[in-house]
């Protein structure tokens, strides 16, 4: 049995259905089971925090997503472990030992989920991939009613990686020997700017798009509207930092599953019911 943290997010998502698809036990533990959406051939679980015990019963292996936890990680981990989990594959992130300011509020949360899963007496693995693909989600609402996508830094660069490939990992990561005290960075491909993947989501489309950049001093939350706003300062410095620096790109997911990681183009095609209005 595999425990499935973050079930209904993009690469929990594509894991469960992964596992599903290879036939093997998978309990998806969220906090709307009737909400979940999830295939058949899973089992979903409220994931209730006052009573972790429960939900580790029968399970060998956890796919930990960062922010199910929160300060309550550590005795999710010490419930999973009484349970018989032996092996977490934790999603973090390539912040971590990229040279960014550790008090970055993003590379403080996925340090101390670190920190708690070596703490915690599991075996582990953690997969820190860099940008994803979906995070031009934030753009869709523009371009479901229009043409020109308001955005920040249109020169910035980025080798977006699509969630199926970080789920691809994830699920070798959980079926494989090998894999333990391994920190895998993952990233797609290629470099990519934020204008050009405007443009690829748009000939996915059929359509023209245009990137109209915006001063950083325009930006709000309607631009972000999943970043948290203590974080948002620190995510617009990141963001100017990408302007005309080349990103790390590995060959992780190639070396790890068997096939190369996907360009943001195909992300593009693989979404493209989710950008028409």
């Amino acid at each position: 049995m595999i425990a499935v943290t973050g079930p209904t997010g993009n690469v929990g998502r594509a894991l469960v259905e992964r596992l599903v698809a290879a036939g093997r036990p998978v309990r998806a533990l969220t906090r709307d089971p009737q909400r979940a959406r999830l295939p058949a051939g899973a089992e979903a679980v409220r994931l209730g925090l006052d009573e972790p015990a429960a939900l580790f019963e029968g399970a060998t292996e956890l796919f930990l997503y960062v922010q199910a936890g929160g300060d309550r990680t550590p005795g999710l981990l010490a419930a999973a472990r009484a349970a018989g989990v032996r092996h977490v594959v934790l999603l973090s992130s390539g912040i971590i030992d990229s040279g960014a300011d550790e008090t970055h509020p993003i590379h403080v949360m996925h340090a101390t989920a670190e920190r708690d899963v070596r703490d915690s007496g599991l075996a582990w693995t953690f997969l820190r991939p860099n940008a994803f693909a979906a995070n031009a989600f934030q753009w869709a609402p523009q371009i479901r009613t229009g043409d020109t996508v308001r955005g920040l830094f249109a020169d910035g660069r980025s080798a977006p990686v699509h969630e199926d490939d970080i789920a691809a990992v994830a699920e070798r990561a959980l079926l494989d020997d090998g894999h333990e005290g391994a920190a895998h960075r993952l990233t797609g491909p290629e470099s990519i700017t934020n204008a050009g993947q405007v443009a690829a989501i748009g000939r996915a489309l059929g359509r023209e798009l245009r990137f109209d950049e915006l001063s950083p001093d325009e930006a709000g939350p309607e631009l972000f509207p999943h970043v948290p706003p203590d974080m948002l300062p620190a995510l617009l410095k990141t963001l100017a930092a990408s302007v005309g620096t080349p990103p790390e790109i590995t060959d992780t997911v190639r070396e790890i599953t068997g096939r190369p990681a996907r360009p943001f183009a195909v992300w593009a095609e693989d979404h493209v019911d989710d950008f028409r209005g």
